[in-house]
């Protein structure tokens, strides 16, 4: 069984502390964090992880006494060193005292290849090592859907922007093959093979109910989440666009059934049905909009 938190807030500092005191970080103490959020372009949020959503973490990991906090990135619209720029998260970095890692600039020795049995990716792919050999990965993801083909962009998908675009060796057009394959739900999947994560923070306080990864229809389901399983979490993150009037693509089906869901369960990267996710409600307010998420979870 894996326990998902969820905090009904608009206050991302109070809420990130709230949801990170469930776990027990005294293992984070003396690590080395790799980082991985969601700046796949320059627009805010909920296109972009929020400025104050990451600062919250980084806080909170540096109060459990982690010693090397690094933010890694790769952006799909945009060039990453501008995207981070212009959202503030390079500023950030210097205040804060964390490091930024552009994936993009990145030499060969600074990636490894990744593959496995029966993998959709035609040459499997490139992964930046960073979240290979880091003590402990944390994640924070949005909550959007996707309109070009992955129908949503959560947790798995955010996985994506850590796999090289082009072949540090061979050149070869990874995310041109991902983006044309009729494959596509399943290899997003596929890529979170390639690492582990030990926290993940999704900031629902604003969504994507239509259109998205960059702009969409906007609701406010003021929510933030938190829990160690990326399958668990957007299972629950489905449920919520369902219940707030997402896609079609989204809506229709048993939430197990979603591709992106489905293979990432069959590869056990996470919880493989909704029996086996608990959600736990950390106030009164979070308690109402719970019950309705359970019965949309154990419906589909």
């Amino acid at each position: 069984m894996e326990k998902v938190f969820v905090l009904k807030t608009e206050d991302r500092a109070k809420a990130v502390s709230r949801l990170l005191a469930q776990f027990d970080l005294s293992d984070f103490r003396g690590k080395r964090i790799a980082l991985k959020a969601n700046y796949n372009s320059a627009d805010p949020f909920p296109a972009s992880t929020h400025l104050d959503t990451l600062s919250a973490i980084v806080h909170e990991l540096k109060n459990a006494g982690a010693v090397d906090i690094t933010l890694a990135e790769r952006s799909g619209m945009g060039a990453t060193r501008e995207v981070l720029s212009k959202l503030g998260i390079l500023k950030l970095s210097e205040q804060q005292g964390f490091k930024v890692v552009v994936l993009d600039e990145l030499g060969e020795s600074e990636w490894r290849h990744f593959s496995a049995p029966n993998l959709h990716w035609k040459k499997g792919f490139w992964v930046a090592k960073i979240f290979q050999e880091a003590d402990k990965v944390v994640q924070t993801c949005c909550l959007k859907t996707h309109r070009f083909g992955g129908h949503f962009t959560l947790s798995l998908k955010n996985s994506v922007g850590l796999v090289a675009r082009y072949g540090p060796k061979e050149g070869y057009n990874y995310m041109g093959e991902l983006h044309s394959s009729k494959h596509q739900r399943l290899m997003i999947a596929e890529t979170n093979l390639a690492y582990k994560t030990d926290l993940i923070i999704m900031d629902g306080i604003e969504a994507f109910v239509k259109g998205g990864p960059e702009d969409g229809d906007r609701v406010s389901p003021n929510i933030m989440l938190a829990t160690r399983d990326r399958v668990a979490i957007d299972a629950v993150g489905v449920a919520i666009l369902r219940h707030f009037g997402a896609t079609q693509e989204v809506s229709q089906g048993r939430i197990f059934a979603q591709e992106q869901i489905a293979r990432a369960a069959e590869l056990r990267i996470g919880v493989n049905s909704a029996d086996q996710i608990e959600l736990v409600p950390l106030d009164t307010e979070s308690r109402k909009l719970v019950e309705e998420i359970d019965k949309i979870l154990a419906a589909g």
